[in-house]
């Protein structure tokens, strides 16, 4: 299990440093720090460009500019923006506000499908897996924004209407202001209660297709020959799904699930959005409207930094749900 654990963090390092280098060509490509000040009137003398080309190194040979920013990223330098502000707090600010929604959703979402694959794998063709199967087909059909839409002009309204109070919220990621006067408990359950709604909506459309791998993948493990065996042996129905089944089917769920992060992390762009959270996703694309390079560079190679360490966690998974994954 070591070299076996060993291996896969030195495998996923070297795919992070090739991600780096093809995140660094494509925005390096697509990106011009100093689009901006071409538009000016009266345009800026050619001095102030060659100025501007000395402080972004744009004159310097590709792989001199990849190595300087690389090393920066390193030692947490991620550079500045346009604006002369440093990215890296900026960057880790938001990531902690991005993060709540996005690990909230991810949790939410795997248990669902979990729970649900296996009910509607256990009772097929009955009343339950037919009203899954249905819902599941909407929720993949609906586009994120629009689920969110709807969240927010229905059920928080209605909720709170229902509840009398106001505890379901639809704007930002925490009342304005309540850190300055709220206690811990206060600004906790503040928090809850604007992350809900985003959670529901991230979670509900990665839960609908994951759903429907657990349910085809525990169908395959309740025809196959062991658990036959294992219930001619005398083991309880119940304890032989869980301990045999639902072991086994978790594998082909834990590759879907790795692999859907960055689906995640770009639904949680689309919905930051529709509910005006100031995360990654409005960093994102205010850096993008502005050409704003090391922004970008910095929230893509955050993304790349979570996208293969979830896989490396999925590798890991597939040893223990499955000893025989282990190599020596």
């Amino acid at each position: 299990m070591f070299f076996f654990t060993l291996r896969r963090i030195l495998s996923s390092i070297l795919v992070l440093l090739a991600s780096s280098l093809l995140v660094f060509a494509l925005a390096v490509a697509s990106f011009d720090p100093i689009a901006a000040f071409r538009t000016r009137q009266p345009p800026p003398p050619p001095e102030f460009f060659q100025n501007l080309r000395d402080q972004y190194s744009l004159d310097d040979p590709f792989f001199v500019r990849y190595w300087s920013w690389l090393s920066g990223v390193v030692t947490g330098d991620f550079g500045e923006s346009n604006f002369g502000t440093p990215v890296g707090p900026e960057l880790m600010q938001r990531l902690g506000v991005t993060a709540r929604m996005v690990v909230a959703a991810m949790v939410l979402a795997v248990l669902l499908a979990i729970l649900v694959g296996v009910l509607t794998a256990v009772r097929q063709y009955k009343p339950e897996d037919y009203f899954f199967t249905f819902l599941t087909y909407v929720l993949i059909a609906l586009p994120t924004f629009w689920f969110a839409a709807l969240l927010k002009e229905f059920v928080a309204i209605q909720f709170n209407d229902l509840v009398g109070e106001r505890i379901l919220y639809t704007l930002g990621e925490e009342s304005p202001g309540i850190a300055l006067y709220g206690g811990t408990a206060e600004i906790f359950w503040d928090r809850i209660g604007h992350l809900i709604l985003p959670t529901i909506s991230l979670a509900a459309l990665s839960y609908a297709a994951w759903s429907r791998y657990q349910r085809a993948t525990m169908l395959d493990v309740l025809g196959s020959d062991y658990m036959r065996l294992a219930r001619a042996k005398g083991l309880p129905y119940r304890r032989a799904l869980l301990r045999h089944g639902l072991r086994n089917a978790l594998i082909p769920l834990t590759t879907v699930v790795a692999l859907g992060v960055g689906a995640i992390m770009g639904g949680a762009v689309i919905t930051e959005q529709v509910f005006v959270w100031h995360g990654m996703g409005e960093y994102l694309l205010a850096s993008i409207r502005s050409s704003d390079l090391n922004p970008v560079l910095g929230w893509m190679i955050v993304a790349a930094f979570f996208v293969i360490g979830f896989n490396l966690i999925a590798d890991l998974l597939y040893a223990v749900l499955d000893p025989r994954i282990r190599l020596n």
